[in-house]
Parts: structure tokens; C-alpha cells; sequence
């Protein structure tokens, strides 16, 4: 028997998972002085309720070596082989941490999802497919291993504010960004999240994202693909869904999204939308 093991940093919650039929390592993230399991004992609403609320960003812990090894020993008591997926090694030490604890089992696989959020998520679509299949577990990894660099992930933000908390701009571009309604679009490249362009108000933003989701090669809607927002409302996914009509028409009746979790939800906050597509 083949498992799945992936940490919250997909934004998959325990609930959800359990549906999937796979297991869930939840990244430790803490508020002050309270520490949470991400997806499990904190929603991702509950998350962004308590984000907005909050002066101080909250701390995350990367899964440790020591938590991997306490997942493997009881996924692998039956016999079981185990493949786990992980945030990407450029943003944590999770996959590190993941192999050290591989070493002491037989039949555990690592992969490094190089992504996060559903960008990882499509990845552990992708694999959960391929366990249904009833593929061995070195022909799956070696398939993921192969189809991850085509995993695009593009998002636009709502806002700056975020970005200035954590220190990644500075606060007279944070002021002048959202004075002047500057929609920066990220994206994860070679595992690390990069500034790739900027927009004018949402319009131009959502304009701007299709243009760049053209540029990849399109989408294979035979592989999995998702949209992500982030915070309490889907407002802003609805009217992107409007401004996106030409990429999904005729192609696909169903356009599954999801709220984006608390790995990169500290970052963004709320207002953001995301795509995760494998490319063509």
C-alpha cells in the first residue's frame, strides 16, 4: 500500500484530508503567546480573523525531523510505503528535516514540492491520482519529479501592508503602493517566491495575471489546477472569475478554489488571488 503524507503548508486542512484519504503534518504557527496547529486547531478563517486583528505577524515553526519521524513510524507500521510532499526547500527547512527523518525507514520518499499553497496542493492532487492508479511509489515520484517544473503559481495581491510587516518593502513603498492602488503580482520560481510585475487597480491586475498565465503555455486541464484567495470574502475571486471567463470556457464546467492557509497568508493577507495550473 502506497500513502500520502503532505504538510498543512498546502492549504489543506485536516478535514479536507481526511476526506482525500491522505495524512496531514500541520505546520506550528503561534499568535503572541498561543500556538496553533495550522488547519487543524485554527482554520484558515479563524487565521485570518485573528491576522487582521493582530498588530505583530505570527511565527511559524518549519515541521521538525523529530514530528516527520513520529508520522513515518506509524504510517509505515503496516507495511506501507509512504510518499511525503513538501513546502518548498527554498522557503523552509521542512524538507531537510523530512529526509533526516527518511533515513531511519524503509520505503519513505521525499519531495521537494519546490511551491507552497496550491501550488503544492495541484502537486498532491497530482500524486493522489497516481496512488489511485495503482502505481508503484518509485514510478509516482519519479512522475512528480518530473511534472513539478510545470507547476506555475501566479497571484495578485490586495495589498502591501503585508509585505511591509515582514520587511520585505519598505514602508515608503508600501505608502506609495497603496496610494497609487499598486497590485504587485508574485509568483513561485525555482521554489522562491518573486515579484514578477505590477498593476494599477484590480482590473488591470486580473488582466495582468491572464496575460501571464497565457505566457506560461496556457493550462492543461488534464492535470489538476486551482484558484486560491485569501481573507474573509471571495469577492475579489468572483470578479476574477468575470475578468478570466476566456481561460476556462469551453474548457472546463468546474473551477475548484480554495482559501489560502496561514504559510503564505502571513505574507500576502487579505485580498489576494491566486492560480495554480500545471503548464502546457
Amino acid at each position: 500500500m502506497v500513502k500520502l503524507l503532505v504538510d498543512s503548508a498546502s492549504d489543506i486542512d485536516g478535514k479536507e484530508a481526511e476526506e482525500m484519504g491522505i495524512s496531514l503534518l500541520p505546520i506550528q504557527l503561534r499568535f503572541g503567546d498561543t500556538e496553533y496547529l495550522d488547519g487543524i486547531n485554527l482554520s484558515h478563517r479563524e487565521f485570518f480573523e485573528k491576522l487582521i486583528e493582530s498588530d505583530e505577524l505570527p511565527k511559524t515553526s518549519q515541521i521538525s525531523a523529530y514530528r516527520y519521524e513520529e508520522y513515518f513510524e506509524k504510517l509505515t507500521a503496516d507495511g506501507s510505503e509512504v510518499i511525503t510532499i513538501t513546502l518548498s526547500s527554498k522557503l523552509s527547512g521542512t524538507y531537510n528535516n523530512a529526509c533526516n527523518a527518511a533515513k531511519k525507514f524503509k520505503g519513505v520518499y521525499i519531495v521537494d514540492s519546490l511551491n507552497a499553497c496550491i501550488g503544492e496542493r495541484i502537486l498532491c492532487e497530482y500524486a493522489l491520482r497516481l496512488i489511485k492508479s495503482g502505481e508503484t511509489s518509485s514510478e509516482i515520484v519519479a512522475k512528480l519529479e518530473k511534472k513539478k517544473g510545470k507547476i506555475q503559481l501566479l497571484a495578485v495581491l490586495g495589498t502591501l501592508k503585508y509585505l511591509k510587516k515582514g520587511g520585505r518593502i519598505s514602508a515608503a513603498t508600501a505608502f506609495f503602493g497603496e496610494l497609487l492602488s499598486i497590485k504587485p503580482v508574485v509568483s513561485v520560481i525555482k521554489g522562491e517566491v518573486k515579484v514578477i510585475g505590477k498593476a494599477i487597480g484590480s482590473k488591470k491586475g486580473n488582466n495582468l495575471l491572464n496575460k501571464l498565465v497565457n505566457d506560461c503555455g496556457g493550462i492543461d486541464f488534464d492535470m489538476p489546477y486551482t484558484l486560491g484567495y485569501s481573507g474573509l470574502s471571495d469577492e475579489f475571486l468572483q470578479k476574477y472569475l468575470k475578468d478570466s471567463e476566456n481561460l476556462w470556457k469551453g474548457k472546463t464546467d468546474v473551477i475548484p478554489s480554495y482559501m489560502i492557509g496561514s504559510t503564505i497568508g502571513t505574507h500576502v493577507g487579505p485580498g489576494a488571488i491566486a492560480v495554480a495550473f500545471f503548464a502546457k
